[in-house]
């Protein structure tokens, strides 16, 4: 045998010895690489039930009117699949690409955040939380000692928390990566530390989320998917069964991540907000937490120190033309967009985002709402 060939072969053992004993979640990180939209296909998921279906009416100028050329190309270049407009409880505009259709299911990534946010209004309403201001450690034990007795749910509903969690998506050796891929979510964001003081900057942190759902487990005794079936899913009529992908089987939902489903289901949120809280006479949030929710946290200050007016309780807030417009949002360009002076809403879902940003909001975002803004009258 060759020397050369031998020297490959060994190199190749090597690099299948050091694969074999890295950590599972490495392994699986290095065999899929990046996250996609359609990642529940190599994940377990768990079902969000749905039950009666309410169809969305299509309006009498459902796609009558075209984007303009422009508009049209520059949302092209970002690798969409969806692209869905709801005007006064009507489709007016629908568009799908690669293969998708009404039907398909897709990632959420961080809109999954949004729902939570909205889970946790129902929690508050029904009484299961007592307050945002308990200290998490009343429903996590990991959370009673020391500094991290200072948690409180407001605090992982707001992204100021303080603790030691590294948002990092490009590292394979991140907590983030280890989230995504790895095998026990509880153990994970029960080791966290709260290494800065919370409540006072706003720092996006995944593990928020994933701890604000083991509170609302805690509290309601339901899994994250049931809870949201029975108070989401299922009242908003929703088309399909939801899936939401989990950490191993039967294990503990992704919940910062990883609620899959379609874009007409996900327009239902946007609409239950634009609504503030109530679906088809029955209200299903109060009010009041939403207006509080879609509030910018203002007395955070960001990284730079400047006082936060991007960011509520799980959900962002963009200033366009002078106007608040609240939106759940995804690291590959998932967005539901709530236009309360159009009633309106707007979801577009893809495979890639804009990496430019424009105070805290991809650019991306200007984009989708221009293009929103020339369809309605």
């Amino acid at each position: 045998m060759k020397k050369g060939l031998k020297i490959s072969l060994l190199a190749l053992l090597l690099l299948l010895v050091i694969y074999a004993v890295l950590p599972s979640y490495l392994r699986n990180a290095l065999t899929y690489y990046h996250a996609n939209i359609d990642d529940y296909t190599i994940f377990e998921n768990r079902k969000v039930p749905n039950s009666s279906v309410h169809p969305w009416p299509l309006s009498r100028a459902y796609n009558t009117t075209p984007l303009a050329d422009t508009l049209q190309e520059a949302i092209e270049t970002l690798d969409p699949v969806a692209f869905l407009l709801v005007k006064d409880g009507e489709i007016v505009h629908e568009q799908y690409w690669d293969g998708y259709g009404n039907q398909s299911y897709s990632n959420s990534f961080s809109m999954a955040k949004s729902i939570v946010g909205l889970l946790t209004g129902i929690a508050l309403e029904e009484g299961y939380i007592k307050s945002l201001d308990e200290p998490v450690g009343n429903y996590l034990p990991a959370y009673q000692q020391g500094d991290n007795s200072q948690l409180t749910i407001r605090h992982l509903l707001t992204m100021s928390s303080g603790l030691n969690w590294d948002e990092s998506y490009g590292s394979p050796f991140s907590v983030t990566t280890k989230a995504y891929y790895g095998s026990d979510l509880p153990e994970l964001v029960n080791e966290l530390q709260v290494i800065e003081a919370p409540g006072k900057e706003w720092k996006y942190l995944s593990g928020n989320t994933q701890l604000l759902a083991l509170v609302l487990e805690k509290a309601t005794h339901r899994r994250l998917s049931e809870y949201a079936s029975e108070k989401l899913w299922k009242p908003l009529g929703a088309s399909s069964p939801a899936l939401w992908s989990l950490d191993k089987p039967d294990g503990t939902e992704k919940a910062y991540c990883c609620f899959n489903s379609n874009a007409r289901d996900f327009a239902r949120l946007g609409q239950l907000v634009l609504n503030k809280g109530k679906w088809k006479g029955q209200q299903l949030i109060s009010p009041a937490y939403l207006e509080e929710a879609l509030k910018p946290a203002a007395h955070l200050v960001d990284e730079e120190g400047a006082p936060v007016d991007f960011y509520g309780y799980q959900w962002w807030v963009v200033n366009y033309k002078g106007k608040a417009i609240p939106y759940a949002r995804g690291i590959l360009g998932q967005y539901i967009f709530v236009l309360p002076d159009k009633e309106s809403v707007l979801v577009r879902l893809g495979h890639e985002r804009d990496s430019e940003y424009i105070q805290h909001h991809p650019k991306d975002v200007y984009l989708y709402l221009d293009a929103a803004y020339s369809l309605l009258p």
